[in-house]
């Protein structure tokens, strides 16, 4: 009886150790505390932006989808615009990302792009039209608004929700815990950031 014990005890263990051997190996997307993902994708004037042409600078990440009641919810509370200007007066590179294929929601033409960025008086350093989702599928991102931060050494620093208010209401914007505003604070700061990462809220991503 002991023997079988021990047995099953070792099956077990080595079963545990290939599922957490898979589970690394299959292991995708950006990940905190490695380098981020490469990326080169052209804005909404056709200027083509990679993480090699803002080194040495913080960039902060915004997936992006106008469409979506939840991006609606920072975009017409005025808080999303508020980050962007705030941060790209500290020499932030802010870049929102379309990854929305054609004919999805949240999808925007180069000239309905800018004509939307104008409308809402957001001030990203670039909008990137992510138009075969390659950039989107490489970080990994999931739902709009998903913000990720990549340190001046091309370290990610943080892939999460943008605050701790699951919702589409505006009102809720009142009071919430802004995951951004936190990391952004500490990292400018040369402090270590506290949260790194969690779960984002949204709509999914419209790869297809």
């Amino acid at each position: 009886m002991m023997k079988n014990i021990k047995l099953l005890s070792v099956l077990f263990v080595a079963a545990l150790t290939a599922i957490n051997m898979t589970a690394e190996n299959e292991r995708t997307g950006a990940v905190v505390g490695e380098l981020a993902p490469a990326f080169e994708v052209a804005d909404a004037y056709g200027n083509t932006h990679s993480i090699s042409d803002y080194e040495g600078q913080f960039i902060i990440l915004e997936w992006l989808n106008h469409d979506c009641p939840f991006v609606r919810k920072h975009y017409d509370g005025g808080n999303m615009q508020r980050l962007q200007e705030k941060y790209t007066e500290k020499g932030v590179v802010w870049l929102s990302v379309i990854s929305s294929v054609p004919g999805t929601q949240g999808y925007l033409e180069p000239d309905e792009a800018q004509e939307i960025t104008k409308e809402k008086n957001a001030s990203p350093t670039a909008v990137l039209l992510d138009t075969n989702s390659a950039m989107g599928r490489s970080y990994d991102a999931r739902v709009t608004p998903q913000m990720y931060i990549i340190g001046p050494d091309g370290t990610l620093l943080y892939n999460g929700a943008i605050d701790d208010r699951p919702t589409a209401r505006p009102a809720d914007l009142d009071g919430a815990f802004n995951y951004v505003e936190a990391a952004m604070t500490s990292a400018l700061n040369g402090e270590e950031i506290e949260i790194t990462t969690n779960t984002p809220y949204g709509c999914t991503v419209k790869y297809e």
